[in-house]
């Protein structure tokens, strides 16, 4: 069967909505976030005509890479059911559309960013950009089941942008956001795989819990959590934060192992009864969220 995702360049019939799904905008939540908070937590105040500036080219250069991203998979995203309503896939726009969206988007928001803020804030935007489309999307997604782990580092970006706005430089506790970030997302990415292994499996990702299986994957998300939660803990470890941020992320990342402990046992192989991996995917986001919040918190006070 034919897939809708092709459609002949000129075959318009999206609606502003469906330009907004291309930007992926709950995934870009996170990543907005994640860069307001490095931007807050710089030892440097900015304005707040380029804080706001800052965070805008963040979110649009996020949406350019989740447009490009849908361009490219438009065919992956045409047979896994969690993708087939996106606009490409059901039809509602043509790939040449897509694609000059994204990097229409890509570009003003790097060019925007290097002429309102600095050069080296849109340097590392552009990196992620094409870190997210050409490293992960492309090149790894297809072809290995690390893809998660190399290509994790294009969402770890945002707190380095934001830090380096505000100061023109990159630090100590900035490098430690990113790692915690490319850190994070193999557990956070392969806990999901679990129940939705069957849309990776017949897209042909070589997704870990395709390719190596559950048991292997559950020991990984483990494995990954580990490390994760040393790097959460090392700014207070070096004197980077204050008590707030060391006794919430000590009681945050708890609750982290503790999840990822019962993943590892877990011997559960109904998607639909997987509870323990849906509740460590869903805490995945809040942890986040919760962490790089109460850094802010802690900065602001200290």
């Amino acid at each position: 069967m034919a897939s809708k995702a092709y459609l002949p360049a000129g075959t318009i019939t999206a609606e502003w909505r469906d330009f907004l799904a291309l930007t992926k905008p709950r995934v870009m939540t996170l990543v907005v976030f994640t860069g307001l908070c490095g931007l807050l937590a710089a030892p440097q105040s900015i304005h707040p005509v380029l804080g706001f500036t800052t965070v805008l080219c963040i979110a649009l250069g996020a949406g350019a890479a989740g447009a490009l991203n849908q361009w490219y998979e438009a065919d992956i995203d045409a047979v896994m059911r969690r993708t087939a309503g996106r606009p490409l896939p059901a039809g509602r726009m043509d790939r040449q559309s897509a694609l000059h969206f994204g990097v229409g988007l890509g570009a003003f928001s790097v060019i925007l960013l290097g002429l309102a803020v600095n050069l080296l804030s849109a340097a590392i935007l552009a990196a992620s950009i094409l870190f997210y489309v050409l490293i992960y999307t492309v090149w790894l997604k297809r072809r290995t089941p690390q893809n998660i782990v190399i290509g994790g580092a294009a969402g770890a970006f945002p707190p380095l942008i934001g830090w380096a706005a505000a100061t023109g430089r990159i630090e100590v506790l900035p490098v430690l956001l990113f790692a915690l970030v490319f850190l994070w997302t193999p557990p956070h990415f392969w806990s999901l795989s679990l129940f939705v292994r069957s849309d990776y499996a017949a897209a042909g990702v070589p997704m870990m819990s395709v390719v190596a299986g559950p048991k292997a994957t559950r020991t990984q998300v483990f494995l990954y959590t580990l490390p994760m939660v040393a790097v959460a803990m090392a700014p207070w470890a070096l004197g980077l934060t204050g008590a707030i941020y060391g006794v919430s992320a000590l009681g945050l990342n708890a609750i982290f192992l503790l999840f990822a402990a019962q993943v590892a046992v877990s011997r559960e192989i109904d998607p639909a009864a997987m509870k323990v991996e849906r509740r460590l995917f869903a805490y995945s986001i809040l942890y986040l969220f919760a962490l790089f919040g109460v850094l802010v918190a802690d900065r602001m006070i200290g």
